[in-house]
């Protein structure tokens, strides 16, 4: 597909009766994001993040185990932190609530004898594990005060954009389906099925959309087997902020954001600039087709039928 000379019509807002300059080619349109997106990436992370990666630093890797005894006792938990640490963050346990009971190690430490001592001066007591004690968590949901530092999030009215991405969908044999079991993921990719968490505003879903379908149409065949997780995700992000930008959506810091998170960067987002362009204009493409169409007479329609 040549999109040199494809101009862009797909965005939703309403035109400025003031502006005079000419519409930018879905080319042009999707160089200026990338590009966009590359400076925001160089610029490293954003106050939003810095703060959202701070505040989860101060939650812990609770074993397998502890994975299930919370799971057993709270099934709704999401994030789990001691008394102390969500006091740090602003926050307090509620009156009443109810701790979640797991196990917490006790170390201990082994003393050199005095032989072992006498040998190696620079030999240190060794610290081991002597048992365990019950110790209490609390979910975010018993807890109460200042709010957790969060990734920003994406708005804006996609209009009729959505509907048409959806069917653009359906028309490559992906099968779409909303459901809460993927929580707290917004979405996800499985090769012919797309998931995708129900509650978020229609923004949201339409990037979710966006990112869920990219790794449909590069990383669901050889590309995936060639490539890391941290290209795949900076290639989806990549492609959902390009066409969002597109139609008119308030993205933000939030795909470098997202991309930072995976460990992607404005290098690895260069590499991929080919696949990430090319994928991003055939979705705008598919978008500009279907909005031409609901606008072309029925006379017309029957002859491209």
């Amino acid at each position: 597909m040549n999109s040199t000379s494809t101009t862009l019509t797909v965005t939703p807002s309403t035109p400025n009766p003031k502006q005079t300059q000419p519409r930018q080619t879905a080319k042009e349109m999707i160089a200026a994001n990338v590009q966009s997106l590359i400076e925001q990436l160089e610029a490293g992370h954003s106050d939003a993040l810095t703060a959202y990666l701070n505040a989860m630093s101060r939650f812990h890797s609770y074993s397998f185990g502890n994975v299930l005894e919370i799971a057993r006792q709270r099934p709704t938990a999401t994030k789990v932190a001691g008394m102390y640490a969500w006091n740090r963050l602003g926050r307090r346990v509620k009156k009443g609530e109810k701790g979640i009971r797991i196990l917490a190690p006790i170390i201990g430490l082994k003393r050199k004898s005095d032989e072992e001592a006498e040998k190696d001066i620079t030999k240190q007591n060794t610290r081991v594990l002597v048992g365990f004690r019950n110790a209490y968590v609390f979910d975010v949901e018993q807890t109460e005060g200042v709010e957790l530092p969060a990734m920003r999030e994406v708005y804006g009215d996609v209009g009729e954009n959505h509907d048409r991405l959806v069917s653009f969908i359906e028309r490559q044999g992906i099968e779409l389906v909303y459901t809460e079991k993927i929580a707290p993921a917004l979405g996800m990719s499985y090769g012919g099925r797309i998931a995708i968490l129900p509650g978020q505003s229609k923004a949201e879903t339409f990037a979710t959309l966006l990112h869920e379908l990219a790794h449909e149409m590069l990383h669901k065949a050889e590309r995936r087997t060639t490539t890391t997780k941290v290209v795949r995700e900076t290639e989806a992000e990549a492609i959902a902020f390009v066409v969002g930008k597109a139609v008119g959506l308030e993205v933000g810091t939030a795909s470098a954001d997202y991309i930072a998170l995976y460990h992607g960067n404005a290098s690895l987002l260069i590499e991929s600039l080919e696949v990430i362009q090319q994928t991003s204009a055939v979705i705008l493409a598919a978008l500009e087709s279907s909005a031409a169409e609901e606008t072309m007479p029925d006379a017309e329609l029957a002859k491209v039928a």
